[in-house]
């Protein structure tokens, strides 16, 4: 099949978001918003604030479960799948505010992420006691995934480091090393740009494309930096109050008159006239 370079048009799903809405009490954060994400693309979700995002991407990875509507997630549709469930199917995610291990080192950080790839049945009470044998074994196997996972970040000069003593920057690039240990086959990044400098961002923006093109990760982005969302995004969805308003290519959303109209607050105006 065919794929578009900018676009990924034609290629196969790996995600269907249909006509999900989700409340709190009197609270509509999504309100019947479908849309899809094709194998191998960079998709951003964006939006003001309060619009739903991360709403959004806490429903795809299983944190809530919608009222209406349902995931289909390498063609199993999921209804009420759990956050242990997401990350067992291959989705891995990043946060908006930085949810690290703060004490545990860069490396210990990122080891966590090989959790669920662990093989426990290659273990036995005696071997895990004396930490030798097949445990020894197992452990070394995903220490070297996750110095791998070091070294495509970069970030070897911090890899003994407790994350706490880390600039926000780091600890940001560290929390994507932890997504990036589990091998996920969708990604998920909350605000990945958020709080960094102009450098900082230019080299997370570089690591989500190598993600990309170099692992054929598919990534979903939530960023409210349009310059970032511009250069790195193969498709846009764009949300307002809890709505989609739009969908398609970078340079069709940011000529879209409702796209416009959402960032400038004039479609909030209008509905409160």
């Amino acid at each position: 099949m065919t794929i578009d370079p900018r676009t990924k048009t034609g290629g196969n799903l790996i995600l269907e978001v249909e006509n999900i809405s989700l409340s709190f009490g009197a609270v509509r954060a999504i309100v019947d918003v479908s849309f899809s994400v094709i194998e191998g693309e960079v998709l951003a979700i964006i939006g003001p604030n309060g619009a739903g995002k991360t709403s959004m991407l806490n429903v795809i990875n299983g944190f809530y479960h919608p009222q209406e509507g349902q995931i289909q997630f390498g063609g199993e549709v999921r209804r009420q799948m759990r956050p242990y469930q997401a990350a067992r199917g291959g989705i891995a995610r990043t946060f908006q505010n930085v949810a690290l291990f703060k004490g545990m080192t860069t490396l210990d950080n990122i080891m966590t992420g090989r959790n669920l790839k662990m093989n426990r049945w290659a273990t036995n009470i005696l071997s895990a006691a004396f930490y030798v044998g097949p445990t020894r074994r197992e452990e070394m196997r995903h220490r070297e995934h996750a110095e791998r996972v070091i070294d495509f970040l970069e970030i070897q000069a911090i890899r003994k480091t407790p994350v706490g003593r880390l600039p926000y920057g780091l600890q940001k690039r560290v929390e994507l090393g932890r997504a990036l240990a589990a091998e996920p086959k969708l990604l998920l990044l909350d605000e990945p740009m958020a709080g960094m400098n102009l450098e900082e961002k230019q080299d997370m923006c570089r690591y989500v494309l190598d993600v990309n093109d170099e692992f054929g990760t598919t990534v979903a982005l939530i960023e409210h930096d349009m310059g970032v969302v511009m250069d790195i995004s193969d498709r846009v969805v764009v949300l307002d109050y809890g709505r989609k308003i739009a969908e398609g290519t970078p340079d069709e959303v940011k000529s879209n008159q409702a796209v416009i109209d959402a960032y400038l607050g004039t479609s909030a105006s209008s509905a409160t006239a």
